[in-house]
């Protein structure tokens, strides 16, 4: 149904930009936290150097015996146990430079290889080097000249594991990813149940229409959500409305039709009471007037029911009680007139006058041609009733099947009737978006098919 692929690409389109715009709003958060924690993390880990380059500098000094010393050792432990990751070195710089005159315990046999840099007196820079055990290490560096040491210059050199910067970034951009899936798979839950729920009253009016056009109801009724009633009072509205336009239009061509036939009636008694060719011919014409009143009736009828939704007209009371109609008017033929296979709730979508019009002209044409009985029977298939009618009277070829459609055609002058039954029948199945086909019965006669559509 078109209704129902819009509203799946309705949700669907809800579902994805909604998707999209949580997934990318996460993203960049994610982005954003991880860069924050990770320039927090690096600047700690700076700042821890830059402590521990200062303690240096505090505590170098030069022994009497013209040695460099340390007055007091660095406080972290982690630079006394062998390559624990943190180490500090003291260079000799000047026309020949010394590595590694002082450095830390951690650093055990080994100095730190620096790179050649000249950084100004006082100055810090930060540098990454390869450690003793190969591992990458954050080096930050210092030149100075201790009066003591008659201005020469001292690179003092402190460095730790950049694993220690970066593990701790690692596990918290881990633990960041988790919790932003988590995160989002339940703000994804919520739009879906949002998006449900928002929905729901638009899935609810569609059933209701579907009831209407059924003809399992004639308005619109529940309850809606304020932002949805109006749009609900508004169909009603127009409901109503073509409801109200029908049944005037139905009025008008009532009174139209008593306002002809009260004249026509009162010309076919006086023709009745009169002889001659002349009273005759009235008579004639009068009848003939008549049957087109009742035919165009019908199908002004059938034209205007057919704009309202909501009609519906079982199936098998209207043919039951044709039947007991018809087995009183043919009686002294003693027709068996037997209703076979008919679902109790098979129903046709119009209005149950129109129904007995085209059923009561199918059984009566049935009755009139049959030798000994009558068969009905009607099925659901697909959306669509179809009645079947047999006969075991003479039947019909194939190439005067089509013939007795038209009006005042008969296939038989001598068999009573109007030859305006089969004609109104299937003008009124196709104003109905119906049709009529004639084939053969079983039993040999006419089996007249009328497909309609189901309520």
């Amino acid at each position: 149904m078109p209704g129902m692929s819009v509203r799946g690409s309705l949700r669907a389109r809800l579902l994805a930009g909604s998707v999209v715009w949580i997934l990318g709003a996460l993203t960049i958060t994610g982005c954003v936290l991880g860069d924050l924690f990770r320039r927090h993390v690096e600047d700690r880990f700076q700042a821890e150097l830059r402590i521990h380059l200062d303690q240096l500098t505090a505590s170098i000094e030069l022994a009497p015996e013209a040695d460099l010393r340390l007055r007091t050792d660095l406080s972290d432990p982690r630079l006394r146990k062998p390559l624990s990751g943190f180490y500090w070195q003291v260079d000799r710089e000047g026309t020949e430079t010394a590595r590694g005159v002082l450095r830390s315990r951690s650093l055990w046999d080994a100095t730190l290889a620096v790179p050649p840099d000249g950084p100004r007196d006082g100055e810090v820079h930060v540098h990454r080097i390869e450690g003793p055990d190969r591992e990458r290490l954050v080096m930050m560096e210092r030149i100075v000249r201790p009066e003591e040491a008659a201005g020469q210059p001292l690179r003092l050199i402190v460095a730790a594991d950049e694993r220690g910067m970066t593990n701790p970034v690692r596990e918290f951009v881990g633990l960041l990813v988790t919790a932003l899936g988590v995160l989002a798979a339940g703000v994804i839950a919520a739009v879906l149940l949002q998006v449900s729920v928002g929905l729901a009253p638009l899935k609810r009016l569609r059933e209701q229409l579907a009831e209407v056009r059924d003809g399992r109801s004639r308005r619109l009724e529940g309850i809606f959500p304020n932002e949805v009633r109006p749009l609900v009072d508004e169909l009603n509205a127009v409901l109503q409305h073509d409801a109200e336009v029908v049944e005037r239009a139905r009025t008008q061509a009532g009174n139209l039709a008593h306002a002809i036939k009260t004249p026509l009636a009162v010309l076919g008694n006086a023709a009745l009471r009169e002889e001659g060719p002349l009273a005759r011919l009235v008579a004639e014409q009068v009848a003939t007037a008549q049957r087109q009143v009742d035919y165009h009736l019908a199908r002004a009828r059938a034209a205007a029911a057919t704009q309202v939704p909501g009609l519906r007209s079982v199936l098998r009371p209207a043919v039951e009680g044709l039947v007991r109609v018809m087995q009183r008017v043919h009686a002294e033929r003693n027709l068996h007139i037997a209703i076979e296979a008919i679902p109790g709730d098979a129903a046709f979508r119009g209005e149950e006058q129109d129904l007995q019009e085209m059923l009561g002209n199918l059984i009566d044409n049935a009755c009139k041609w049959a030798r000994a009985s009558v068969g009905v029977s009607a099925t659901v298939r697909a959306g669509e009733l179809v009645v079947t009618v047999d006969d075991d009277g003479p039947g019909l070829p194939p190439e005067a099947r089509e013939a007795v459609f038209a009006r005042g055609m008969r296939a038989d002058e001598a068999v009573p009737g109007s030859g305006l039954g089969l004609g109104i029948v299937r003008d009124l199945a196709q104003l109905y978006g119906g049709r009529i086909e004639l084939g053969q019965a079983p039993a040999g006669g006419l089996r007249a098919t009328l497909f309609l559509p189901a309520a």
